[in-house]
C-alpha cells in the first residue's frame, strides 16, 4: 500500500509542485486531471493571477473534479499575513481540500487547523534535523527537497536525504532533479512515495508563463543551473543567464554582513523577497520576459519537449 496515494486521495505518485509565480489555476487543474494532484499557491493564485481565494478555487474545481492540493509558507513575517494564511486554510477546508504543504517554518498551528477536519499535511524538509521538527508537529509525510531543486534547494542529493529519513516512519516524497521517465522510475525505486515536479511542469502547454521562460527549460543542461543569493537573501536555483550573471550570484560586501546580522538580516531578506515578488509577477506577466530571471531545477537536463499535462504524467506512469 502507497500511503502517499491514500493520504492525496489519487491515482499517480506525482504532485505539481506549487510555485510562485508559476501555479495558474489551469496548470494545477491539469495536473489533478491527469491523476496526480496539483497544489494550489495562495499567492501566486491571488497576487499574480489576479483570482479572489475562493474563487480561484472554485475556478480550479470546475476543471477537474479531482482532489487538489494547497500550499501554506508558515514564516511568520507579520501577524497578517499569518491570520490571511489560516483565513485561507479554513475557506480550503470549506471547500474540500484535504491535502497540504507547508513550507519554511514549524508546521504545528496547520496540522492542528486542519487534521479537525481530517486534512493531511506534508511538510518540506531538506535534513533530517528539520524532519524531526516536523515529525513533532505530528505532520502526515514529507517533501523531501534535494540539492536538484529549482527556487528554494535543499544540499543534500535525493538518494542520500533518502537513505537519512526513511527511518522515520512516514511516506517520503522526492522533490528535485525529476524531468524525465528514467529518473521517475529510478528515484521510486530508491523507496520514495512519490514526487513532486516544478520545473518539469513549467515546460507544459498549460503553465502560463512567456515562452521565452519554457524555451530557456528546454534548451538548459544540468550544468546551466546555479545557485544565487542575490535575488531573495536566500539560495534560489536559476538558469544562468546574462541577467543572472550581470546580477552576480553574491551580494556584496555590504549586504552580505547584514544578512550575517542577526537583527538585520529579516529586514534584508524582507527588502529581497518584496523585489523578487514583484519582478517574479511582472515575468509572468509578460513585462519583464527578456530579462532572464528564471527559477529552474537540475531536472532540465532531462526536460526536451513542451508537452501537455496529460503527457507528461501519462509517459512517466506508463510501463
Amino acid at each position: 500500500m502507497n500511503k502517499f496515494l491514500e493520504d492525496a486521495g489519487i491515482e499517480v505518485p506525482i504532485i505539481g509542485g506549487p510555485m510562485y509565480p508559476c501555479s495558474n489555476p489551469e496548470l494545477v487543474a491539469a495536473v489533478s486531471e491527469a491523476g496526480g494532484i496539483g497544489i494550489i499557491q495562495p499567492i501566486s493564485l491571488t497576487y499574480v493571477h489576479g483570482y479572489d481565494f475562493v474563487e480561484g478555487i472554485r475556478y480550479i474545481k470546475s476543471l477537474s473534479s479531482k482532489p487538489i492540493g494547497m500550499n501554506v509558507l508558515i514564516e511568520k513575517s507579520s501577524k497578517k499575513y499569518e491570520d490571511r494564511m489560516k483565513e485561507w486554510i479554513e475557506i480550503a477546508l470549506e471547500e474540500g481540500i484535504r491535502f497540504f504543504i507547508t513550507s519554511l517554518g514549524k508546521p504545528d498551528w496547520v496540522v492542528t487547523q486542519v487534521h479537525k477536519s481530517g486534512a493531511k499535511v506534508y511538510h518540506d524538509v531538506t535534513e533530517l534535523k528539520w524532519a524531526r521538527i516536523a515529525i513533532k508537529a505530528k505532520v502526515d509525510g514529507l517533501i523531501c527537497v534535494n540539492s536538484n531543486a529549482g527556487g528554494h534547494a535543499g544540499n543534500i542529493e535525493a538518494k542520500i536525504l533518502y537513505e537519512e529519513l526513511k527511518g522515520l516512519g512516514l511516506p517520503l516524497v522526492c522533490a528535485g532533479g525529476v524531468g524525465d521517465k528514467q529518473t521517475y522510475d529510478r528515484v521510486l525505486d530508491l523507496g520514495y512515495a512519490g514526487v513532486q515536479m516544478g520545473t518539469r511542469f513549467i515546460a507544459s502547454v498549460e503553465c502560463k508563463v512567456p515562452s521565452e521562460y519554457k524555451e530557456a527549460i528546454l534548451k538548459a543542461k544540468k550544468e546551466d543551473i546555479v545557485f544565487s543569493l542575490n535575488l531573495t537573501g536566500v539560495k534560489v536555483s536559476v538558469i544562468n543567464t546574462p541577467y543572472i550573471q550581470r546580477l552576480g550570484l553574491e551580494p556584496n560586501a555590504f549586504v552580505s554582513w547584514m544578512l550575517e546580522n542577526s537583527l538585520l538580516k529579516g529586514f534584508v531578506r524582507l527588502v529581497y523577497m518584496l523585489r523578487s515578488i514583484k519582478n517574479l509577477k511582472d515575468l509572468v506577466k509578460g513585462k519583464k520576459s527578456q530579462q532572464g530571471f528564471f527559477q529552474a531545477g537540475k531536472s532540465v537536463e532531462g526536460i526536451k519537449t513542451l508537452e501537455t499535462v496529460e503527457d507528461i504524467i501519462k509517459n512517466f506512469s506508463g510501463p
